[in-house]
């Protein structure tokens, strides 16, 4: 998920895995011209991933890339939103636990950073909205309460998303778009919840909302 120069020619990195949850590893010689570790420990790269488990950390030895997500490096903006997604990941998931529907959710999100039918912002939201219900702080049906202070009546087109966002396949998930105002809607059940629930800033968020 994100990777920090060690040394002269050294990376660590962080990884969202199937098997061990969020681990971290060290890639020795991965910033060495022509290594074959360089492009596998840049951000946003799916694929197998062999690590070597030592005494007090794993080392990356091999890794066969399945996607780079390539429109990420030339596109500025959707790298952000990327960098975000990851970020809230992060937060979220731990190492030896079952992070496959984090993993899941975060490959098709940046998937969908790509569709050029699909707003960012509205992207992000179900971004937001999914990460919660995966961790288990959103609500499964907007009909019924308490909702958190200051909720208020959401039009039904909304009400109708956010269930489809908590209860669809995350494969499925991006197969939407909403009108301006469920989109206004979203925007603000997303940021209201995620304060209350996550309640910290993140870097990549920072700096997107200076873009945006």
């Amino acid at each position: 998920m994100k990777q920090l120069p060690v040394g002269e020619y050294d990376r660590h990195i962080s990884l969202l895995t199937k098997e061990r949850g969020r681990i971290s590893a060290f890639a020795r010689g991965a910033r060495k011209p022509g290594s074959r570790l360089t492009a596998a420990t840049n951000p946003f790269v799916f694929g197998d991933f062999r690590l070597y488990e030592g005494r007090n950390s794993y080392t990356l030895t091999e890794a066969d890339v399945r996607n780079y997500f390539e429109g990420l490096r030339t596109d500025y903006i959707g790298a952000c939103y990327g960098m975000y997604f990851a970020e809230v990941a992060e937060y979220y998931t731990r190492e030896n636990n079952d992070e496959k529907e984090m993993l899941k959710l975060l490959y098709q999100s940046l998937r969908a950073l790509g569709v050029p039918s699909l707003r960012n912002s509205l992207v992000r939201c179900i971004f937001e909205c999914r990460a919660m219900a995966v961790n288990g702080e959103f609500p499964a049906d907007f009909s019924a309460t308490p909702f958190l202070p200051g909720d208020g009546e959401l039009d039904e087109s909304t009400v109708y998303a956010l269930r489809y966002i908590v209860s669809s396949p995350v494969e499925k998930l991006y197969t939407f778009t909403v009108t301006d105002r469920v989109l206004g809607e979203l925007t603000d059940v997303a940021a209201r919840y995620m304060k209350h629930f996550v309640g910290r800033n993140f870097k990549s968020l920072e700096v997107l909302q200076t873009l945006c």
